[in-house]
């Protein structure tokens, strides 16, 4: 006898954009959570690979919003290089909603003409406070040997 094959449950559209409504207006930080969602729904990017990200593998110096975004291979789960794609209009369009905040509270901000004065090696989403999100290292102990792996924490 066969088992089913159990998929996992996903979001409808009205469930997804009610999500965001939500989270648009009850976060301490908005624009971000805004940001948060679109961009995980639309590029199917993880949360470690997005604290990862920095201001200047988004945008081009000229501070225009790079619609290919290339993932080296040090970031990716599995060590494999790969392209995410800012194409969404609703994706690019928290993305500048999220980008005028940073540069409101000058959260990374340089004040140089390149990447809207933002410094192109800080972090692109920041803690409510302004710091960029820790990477925990987790330890397991495996039949092969101790294995290292990295996950994300915003301590």
């Amino acid at each position: 006898m066969t088992l089913p094959i159990r998929r996992a449950t996903s979001l409808r559209p009205s469930q997804f954009k009610h999500l965001v409504r939500v989270a648009s207006v009850t976060v301490r930080m908005p624009e971000r959570d805004a940001f948060l969602i679109w961009v995980t729904h639309s590029t199917g990017i993880r949360v470690t690979e997005l604290a990862q990200l920095d201001i200047g593998s988004v945008l081009f110096p000229s501070g225009a919003v790079r619609p290919e975004v290339y993932w080296s291979a040090s970031i990716t789960k599995h060590s494999r290089a790969r392209n995410i794609y800012l194409t969404h209009p609703k994706c690019v369009e928290a993305l500048e909603r999220w980008l005028e905040v940073r540069v409101n509270r000058r959260w990374g901000y340089s004040g140089a003409d390149e990447y809207r004065g933002l410094r192109p090696g800080s972090k692109l989403v920041m803690t409510f406070k302004g710091e960029a999100f820790e990477l925990a290292f987790k330890h397991r102990m495996l039949d092969s040997g101790p294995e290292v792996y990295r996950c994300c924490d915003a301590s």
